[in-house]
């Protein structure tokens, strides 16, 4: 590591030269207690005191000019360092990059410990075309027209695929949309009104601080699975459209009602509707899926499907994906041990409600309680607590795949199974990671972040003059541009997914690491691993272990 952190400094013409006198600059500065000057070698007041404050302040003559030398210096080595960054240096190209479909570990993992795997159903093994956001935001925006009777002008919205990512939070009293960072701070260029970005003033007059405390935290809402693209931008229109038309409204309510009207399209089975009605828009058809179903088969592991889907939902869509690749189109039942619908998580892991046995001829369910689960049979609804009884499967033995962070995965963590988040985005953002362009950005935005770390840590207040503060300006502009260029790499509104600007973890990659024990982009990247395979976390893991670590 040591070796690669040469090779990046490699940018500078002077090496590890870099402000490294200015260190000695504070510890040339007198200092007083209580009468006395500590450091010097007379203590005593009287006619001496006179010549200890001529001698110092000669000595004081003589360390202004040594500091203006030192900012020289330091000008000298930031232009040398601008001219360098001209040309990206070997030692980028020659720096390891990480696989866009790799499996990352927060928690080890010994696969041939794992007997049983679970799955969810949307965006795990389903994918989804580009196509379904716009989808969920028509019916959502026309529900709030015709049932809630929200301003008709809002059926000209249009959703833009350019604004959300995912893992933002709402504030339900002030009306913002936030990217949180690691540790629960609002980023400065990541709190939107409408589609109006707040400045930094702005935050801290909003919230005092950018730090959300937890009484703060208690009115924001997470939103962190694949379905939240269409909500978060309806939030942000609808608010925009609010302001811009100078209505009053309280933001709680249009996040009630933008809700509601969500959880509409999905309840109401409008939203199945329309895809089974042309699946070859919205659905993706994808082998490697079924590869992996078959693979662990016939390695012998139990499989378990638990969605929150309607059973003929799953159904259609398993037949169209998988229909290409097998003699029967009803093959992808005969891969499951057990078939749960509906099974309402994120309540299914604490609630005690019975399974029931679903009529897939009748669409009926039974009466009758259920006290084994067969694999030519279908159930909905049912508690984690009751599965566990019938199945006898112990948690450390059982791996759930799913993508969102606290209906899916929550539950099965403090539930002892192990947890595998499927994150799609999480491809195209290592490919952004692992772009030149990029990696040049982040290199020179560290070493710009060295110099006024050191430089700030260096200079006192009282000694900050005009060379000081023309040197300061223009290396936090220089920043300013690196974090911009980075992040409109990613989103332009908000960045990356799992980073904040400055290259720091996010919030969302905080409730990755909280309750995932490995995470990546889909499940059939697993196919690239032996079943017998330790997964294991990497010895110089950050936080998120798909970052790369610079060492400085």
């Amino acid at each position: 590591m040591a070796a690669r952190r040469r090779a990046l400094l490699s940018f500078l013409s002077s090496g590890d030269r870099i402000m490294e006198s200015v260190l000695s600059i504070s510890s040339c500065r007198p200092r007083w207690h209580g009468g006395f000057k500590v450091g010097g070698s007379v203590r005593r007041f009287g006619s001496s005191m006179a010549l200890d404050v001529e001698a110092d302040h000669h000595k004081c003559s003589l360390d202004m000019i040594k500091f203006e030398d030192e900012i020289e210096k330091i000008q000298h080595e930031y232009k040398a360092a601008k001219r360098s960054f001209l040309n990206i240096p070997v030692a980028l190209k020659e720096m390891p990059k990480m696989n866009p479909e790799g499996i990352y570990v927060n928690r080890n993992v010994r696969l041939d410990d794992i007997q049983v795997y679970g799955f969810d159903y949307d965006y795990t093994l389903a994918h989804y075309s580009e196509h379904l956001q716009s989808l969920i935001y028509d019916l959502a925006k026309k529900h709030l027209v015709n049932e809630l009777r929200y301003p008709e002008s809002c059926l000209q919205f249009e959703y833009d695929p350019t604004f959300p990512i995912r893992g933002l939070c709402y504030d339900r009293l002030r009306g913002c949309l936030l990217k949180l960072d690691f540790f629960g701070s609002i980023e400065p260029d990541g709190c939107f009104f409408g589609r109006h970005k707040l400045s930094l003033e702005k935050i801290k007059v909003m919230y005092g601080t950018r730090h959300i405390g937890r009484a703060q935290a208690r009115v924001l809402v997470g939103l962190m699975d694949f379905f939240c693209f269409s909500e978060v931008c309806l939030i942000a229109d609808i608010i925009q459209h609010f302001v811009d038309a100078k209505l009053e409204f309280d933001a709680s309510n249009v996040y009630e009602d933008i809700s509601q009207a969500i959880q509409h399209v999905h309840r109401s089975g409008l939203l199945h509707k329309e895809i089974l009605s042309d699946p070859t828009k919205y659905l993706l058809k994808n082998s490697q899926v079924l590869g992996l179903l078959k693979k662990l088969k016939a390695k012998g592991k139990k499989l378990f499907l638990l969605t929150n889907s309607p059973y003929y939902f799953v159904d259609g869509g398993m037949r169209f994906m998988l229909e290409d690749n097998s003699g029967e189109r009803n093959s992808w039942r005969e891969l499951f041990d057990v078939v749960i619908a509906q099974a309402n998580k994120p309540h299914f892991y604490t609630s005690e409600h019975p399974f029931r046995c679903y009529d897939i001829e009748k669409d009926t369910l039974a009466f009758t309680a259920v006290g084994k689960f067969l694999p030519s049979q279908v159930y909905y609804h049912g508690c984690l607590k009751s599965f566990l009884q019938i199945t006898k499967w112990k948690g450390p033995e059982v791996i759930y795949f799913g993508d969102h962070l606290f209906s899916d995965l929550r539950g099965p963590s403090q539930a002892g199974w192990r947890t595998a988040a499927i994150i799609h985005e999480l491809e195209s953002e290592i490919k952004i990671l692992n772009d030149e362009s990029y990696r040049f950005q982040q290199a020179k935005f560290h070493i710009i972040e060295e110099l006024l770390g050191k430089l700030y840590a260096t200079v006192v207040s009282t000694e900050r003059g005009a060379a000081y503060r023309k040197l300061a300006d223009e290396l936090n502009v220089e920043r300013r541009h690196c974090r911009s260029t980075m992040r409109s790499m990613f989103n332009s509104f908000f960045g990356a997914t799992f980073l904040t600007d400055t290259g720091h973890e996010s919030a969302f990659s905080y409730h990755i690491h909280q309750y995932a024990d490995v995470y990546t982009s889909k499940p059939e990247n697993f196919l690239l691993h032996s079943l017998d395979e330790w997964l294991h976390v990497p010895y110089d893991i950050k936080i998120m272990p798909h970052h790369v670590k610079w060492c400085f």
